[in-house]
């Protein structure tokens, strides 16, 4: 590597090399606490303002401000206001506190219990042989995913609307554009759909609405998640047809049954006589 440098007159700001090549300190923290030596005294260093100033996420630049603050770089205290509102304090630092010239501060360890002391050099420690080490618990097994839902007629449906459906995903999201053969796998799940009374703008609804922000990496995997989850339930059955009416033979009188025959009555009765 060579260095190019240019001897600058304003705008710039000194920088420790002791944290420039800080070996336990992100690249993040690294980069966080030269820019906030870099700005002036009164400025906005909280979360919110690095997150809106910067692509990395909160989770980032708070890990960072830690490790900052956890080696001496960074102090953040709580004060009251007069009016009752609470701040927070930002102090930063280009050396930490207590740091001597040609030294690397180490932050403090937190404060273990004792632990035994080690064996003397010319005696060295004999192996337990009556307690083998007890093995590694094995990784527990990732819970299998259910399998897509199924129709329960054997024929295909002859409109093909479950593979016109998935086709057209990518006109509300081009993100939805789906390979042939994950519309093949997806139409079966999307006719079991169908078959429990869902109407196809109704399915279409439930795969496209409140997508995440980011690519997908997997959209056929979306897809098979939400037609797997959002199943809505069987239709009721449908009630028994009552039976059709029926010409009485002895009385002339209607009566439901499956088949022509004698009433109730003319059963357990006498039959009537039929007059002329």
């Amino acid at each position: 590597m060579t260095h190019v440098n240019v001897r600058l007159t304003t705008r710039y700001t000194v920088v420790d090399n002791r944290l420039l090549q800080h070996r336990e300190l992100s690249l993040t923290a690294i980069g966080l606490a030269g820019h906030i030596q870099s700005l002036p005294t009164g400025a906005r260093v909280d979360i919110k303002s690095l997150t809106g100033r910067f692509p990395e996420g909160e989770v980032r630049i708070a890990t960072a401000l830690r490790e900052l603050e956890a080696h001496g770089y960074l102090s953040r205290t709580r004060e009251r206001l007069p009016s009752g509102r609470v701040v927070s304090r930002t102090v930063s630092y280009n050396r930490p506190p207590g740091a001597e010239e040609g030294r690397e501060v180490t932050p403090p360890t937190p404060t273990s219990p004792p632990t035994a002391p080690a064996p003397r050099p010319d005696r060295a420690p004999r192996p337990d042989r009556t307690h083998p080490p007890a093995p590694a618990p094995a990784p527990a097994p990732r819970p299998a995913k259910p399998p897509l839902p199924e129709p329960t007629r054997s024929t295909p449906d002859p409109q093909r609307t479950a593979t016109t459906l998935l086709s057209r995903l990518h006109h509300d999201d081009p993100r939805l554009l789906l390979p042939e053969r994950e519309v093949r796998r997806l139409a079966p799940a999307v006719d079991a759909w169908l078959e429990r009374g869902a109407s196809p703008d109704a399915v279409r609804r439930t795969l496209t609405s409140c997508l995440p922000a980011e690519p997908l990496r997997h959209p056929a995997g979306l897809l098979a998640h939400r037609l797997t989850e959002y199943l809505p339930p069987p239709p009721p059955p449908a009630p028994p047809r009552p039976l059709p009416f029926q010409d009485c033979d002895g009385c002339d009188r209607p009566f439901r049954a499956a088949q022509p025959g004698r009433c109730r009555d003319c059963r357990t009765h006498r039959p009537l006589q039929r007059t002329a």
